[in-house]
């Protein structure tokens, strides 16, 4: 059985651009779907805007899939405009932004199998408290 991966990507910028974060919960899953490995990723990511910092969250968590040695990644982000761009529904105009996208399409190719879905935030609150801490300790707030 090949080894499946689910991952939850959220970024975020206070402001836009603004002090920003990115936040990700990767999860190896056993043959039922449960989880057996979970790590999780906050991190400050220094002065961006919200879409960059969505990629780089993506970024962050496909590396942590790679370290895992994941073959078939689910990917679920609350940002309609990267999982549009990624799943080729829209280009990608903005220069640093494509940047970012050939990172992940690079990073894509370890695996056998890759998806990007759009899921409303709610159902991403995990991810985003990630972001939300990461930032609440570098401008200082307790």
């Amino acid at each position: 059985m090949s080894k499946k991966i689910r991952i939850h990507t959220d970024g975020g910028a206070r402001g836009n651009p603004g002090p920003a974060g990115i936040g990700a919960v990767v999860e190896v899953l056993d043959e039922n779907g449960g989880v057996v490995v979970k790590e999780n990723v906050s991190k400050y990511i220094g002065e961006t805007t919200n879409n960059q910092a969505e990629y780089q969250a993506l970024i962050a968590a496909l590396e942590v899939a790679k370290k895992l040695k994941g073959e078939r990644v689910d990917c679920f982000l609350d940002s309609e405009l990267i999982v549009k761009q990624l799943n080729h529904e829209y280009r990608v105009k903005d220069q640093f932004l494509a940047q970012l996208y050939m990172k992940v399409w690079n990073l894509s190719t370890n695996f056998k199998s890759i998806s990007y879905t759009y899921i409303r935030r709610e159902y991403n609150k995990e991810a985003d408290k990630l972001v939300n801490v990461a930032i609440d300790k570098a401008v200082g707030k307790k």
